[in-house]
This record gives C-alpha cells, sequence and structure tokens, in this order.
C-alpha cells in the first residue's frame, strides 16, 4: 500500500483508472455538443431562460420517477448499461434532424436540442457519481474522488477542442456521432468497473449490494421533502445553483450584446468553457486532492464559497461590469470563470463524497433526484426571479449582492453536513425521543 492520505492504495490502480477513462468519456461527450447550445441561449438572450429551464424542469420530473422504477426493479449492472445506450440513441436520433434542417423548424429543433442536452448533461453525470458513492466508501471518496474529478475537467476541455477542431472539417451533424461514440467507450468503462467493483470494491460484502435497490419509483422525489440530509443537500445545491446560474445569465447577456453572430458567440463560449475548466483541472489537482482527505468536505466547500464571494465581489463594486478586466475579459465573465471553476474543482468532489455516508436507496434515488430534478427546478426558479428582479430595477451588481450571500449561506449549510455521522439513515442520525 502506497503512503499518503491522497495516493491511491494498492488494488485500487484498474478500477480508478476506469472511474477515470468513464468520467473522461462523459464529460467530453457532452462538451462535444455544448457550445451548440450555449450559442443558442445567447440568440435569444437570458430573458427567455425560465422557459428552456422549464421545459428542461418538465423533462428531468418526468425521467426522475422513470429511473427511480429502474432501480427499484433492477440490479445495478442493468439499470448503468440501459441509461447509457437510452442516450446514445437519442444522440444518433438527433443527427438526420441537423443533417437535414428542413425536416424540423430551426426554431422547434433549437428549443428540443437545448432541453435535451440539459437533460443529458444532468443524468449521465448524476448517475456517474452515484456509481461512484456506490462503489467507493467514504475514506475511499476523500482520497480518490478529486483525482476520479480530474478526468471530467480534462473530458471538459478536450469536448470543446474536439468541436473547434472538427466543425470546420465535418459539420455540426457528425459531431453527434463523435459524442455518441464518447459515451460507448463510457459504457465499457462501466460494464468493466462493475465487474471489479463485484470481486474487489469496498461495499462488495455489503448486504445487497449487487441487488435492486428496491422501494417505490417516486422515492428519489419523496426524500426531497421528507428526508432531513437530502432536504439539506436540496437546498445546498439551490444556493450553489444560485451562485452559477445568476453569472450564467450576465455572461450569456453581455455575449448577445457584444458578439453579433452565432460563431463569434459559440467561440467566445468555448473560451469560458476552455478558461473554467483549466481552472478546475488545477484546483482539483493541488487544493483539493490536498484538503478533502486530510480536513474533509466541510472546510473544501466553506473555501469554495468564500473565494466565489470574492469573485462576485468584482462585479459587485466595478463600474462597469461588462468593461474589459483582463486578459479582455470584463468582470461577469471573470465571475462566471472562478465560481464555475471552483465549482466543479472544489464543491463538487466534497458534496458527492458526502453521499458515501448514507445508504444505497438514498445513493442512488435522493441523489439523482436532487442532480436532475432539484437543479432544474433550481435554473428555472432562479432565471424567473431574475426577470422579475429586473422590473424592478436591479442590475449585474445587485444580482452579485445575492450571489455572494447564497454562497456564505452554502458554506455553513456544507460545513453542518460534513459533522453528520457516517454511515446512518438521516433518522437514524437524529436522537431518540
Amino acid at each position: 500500500m502506497r503512503s499518503g492520505q491522497d495516493r491511491v492504495h494498492t488494488g485500487e490502480g484498474l478500477a480508478v483508472a476506469l472511474s477515470f477513462a468513464y468520467f473522461f468519456c462523459v464529460l467530453a461527450a457532452y462538451y462535444v455538443i455544448r457550445p451548440l447550445r450555449e450559442q443558442l441561449a445567447a440568440a435569444v438572450g437570458s430573458t427567455q431562460l425560465p422557459w428552456f429551464y422549464g421545459a428542461t424542469f418538465v423533462g428531468t420530473l418526468l425521467l426522475s420517477p422513470l429511473f427511480g422504477a429502474l432501480v427499484t426493479r433492477w440490479p445495478r449492472r442493468v439499470v448503468m448499461p440501459v441509461v447509457y445506450v437510452f442516450f446514445i440513441a437519442c444522440l444518433v436520433g438527433f443527427v438526420p434532424l441537423f443533417a437535414w434542417p428542413d425536416l424540423l423548424a430551426p426554431k422547434t429543433l433549437g428549443v428540443m436540442f437545448f432541453v435535451w442536452v440539459s437533460v443529458f448533461n444532468l443524468f449521465v453525470v448524476s448517475v456517474f457519481w452515484s456509481f461512484m458513492s456506490d462503489i467507493w466508501d467514504s475514506e475511499q471518496s476523500r482520497r480518490l474522488f478529486p483525482v476520479i474529478a480530474v478526468a471530467g475537467t480534462v473530458g471538459a476541455i478536450t469536448g470543446p477542442v474536439l468541436t473547434r477542431s472538427l466543425v470546420g472539417v465535418i459539420g455540426v451533424a457528425p459531431l453527434l456521432l463523435v459524442s455518441a461514440a464518447l459515451l460507448c467507450l463510457a459504457l465499457g468503462c462501466v460494464v468493466a468497473l462493475g465487474r471489479w467493483a463485484r470481486q474487489h470494491g469496498a461495499r462488495r460484502n455489503e448486504p445487497g449490494n449487487e441487488a435492486a435497490v428496491g422501494g417505490g419509483m417516486f422515492d428519489g422525489l419523496k426524500q426531497v421533502f421528507a428526508d432531513p440530509f437530502i432536504r439539506n443537500m436540496s437546498i445546498l445545491l439551490l444556493l450553489a445553483d444560485g451562485i452559477g446560474t445568476v453569472n450564467y445569465a450576465l455572461v450569456t447577456d453581455y455575449s448577445g450584446a457584444t458578439f453579433a453572430d452565432a460563431v463569434a458567440r459559440t467561440r467566445f463560449a468555448a473560451n469560458i468553457d476552455l478558461a473554467g475548466n483549466a481552472l478546475t483541472a488545477i484546483t482539483q489537482l493541488t487544493l483539493t486532492r490536498w484538503l478533502l482527505p486530510r480536513k474533509g468536505p466541510g472546510i473544501v466547500i466553506m473555501i469554495w464559497a468564500l473565494v466565489s464571494v470574492c469573485a462576485l465581489a468584482l462585479v459587485l463594486f466595478a463600474r462597469d461590469p461588462h468593461a474589459p478586466l483582463l486578459l479582455g475579459m470584463p468582470a461577469v465573465a471573470i465571475a462566471l470563470i472562478v465560481s464555475r471553476g471552483l465549482a466543479y474543482g472544489m464543491a463538487e468532489p466534497a458534496r458527492h463524497s458526502l453521499y458515501t455516508r448514507v445508504p444505497r436507496n438514498v445513493r442512488y434515488k435522493g441523489q439523482n433526484a436532487v442532480d436532475t430534478a432539484v437543479w432544474r427546478f433550481g435554473d428555472m426558479s432562479i432565471a424567473l426571479g431574475m426577470n422579475w428582479l429586473r422590473l424592478l430595477g436591479m442590475g449585474a451588481a445587485g444580482f452579485a449582492g445575492v450571489s455572494a450571500t447564497a454562497a456564505v449561506v452554502a458554506a455553513g449549510i456544507g460545513w453542518r453536513l460534513s459533522r453528520r455521522p457516517e454511515g446512518v439513515s438521516a433518522q437514524e442520525a437524529r436522537p431518540s425521543a
């Protein structure tokens, strides 16, 4: 066994490599097609985002019970491949719609694709982290999740690079097949990792580890309201989403007002993604990898919140949040890059490590409900709230102040959740009357 709290131990190497490749393929598949969604949003402006987010929320609300039904009736080795085969088939199904634009009105296709890409991202990433929480225990998650999360960042950097390199050569429609091919590789990793977990995984001897989760198809959504842990994780996510969605909307308005054509908007969105993902990689490889196994998720979440407040202060106190501030980027873009980079570099590995402390029913159903339906509910509600606040005269500085407040509250909740006992349900963690 190798020494050190942040090292891969003997016997874990193959599984870590498979997890790394799995997450790389998932995020690269998403980021290959994400710039198409981003330029669409910039073209219509952030005031239309509530409609897009609302449709996405309805989609996730419909799919969450279906996923709950799958994990209720079928074991992990069946559920995981089914989810990825479904999304691969959808990607292939979009190809003729992009290849022959006359098949569907451009606006209809644009809305459909925006909603589908948003649902696709949430589900494939949520299922990945549910799987990780199910095969690694709490101690392993603190050591290994920062390492595994780097794979997603590398994939998130590779995806835009592939899109920028290939779109002028093969066109838009074939990019969907590139994304589908990456998901096929991810599916292969799922199968191989499942076999390893059954033979060597830390949870292989837990009762019912390979069985269906059981319960009902609506358990995940019910846990959002009934389970104290999932309820607090939902609030934590909504607060974090309050930072990300506000920054995203401000940058969307800046892009729409500054760049006149789809190519320029797509290039700007890709540059934002590359800068944010590079920051994520640096953070994961240095700060998070050192802090999470030694200090735990509470400290990591608190540092993420503090730095996010500092980034939002640039918008809050800037004379003109849209004026170039650093390397040609305005304050609103810098705030988005910093908050997004640290959210995925610090907050996400820490947040997902908390799920290793709870039972399987919560790891799969509750976690999936939080990372899909709750997340998109937050997007829709925050975007609507921004529209209402704009009517009252609130500008970029005011929105930055609200987001900074959300970051402070999120830090407190993250710290409290990190202090709860491991290995028990939320009900068992409470003292009996």
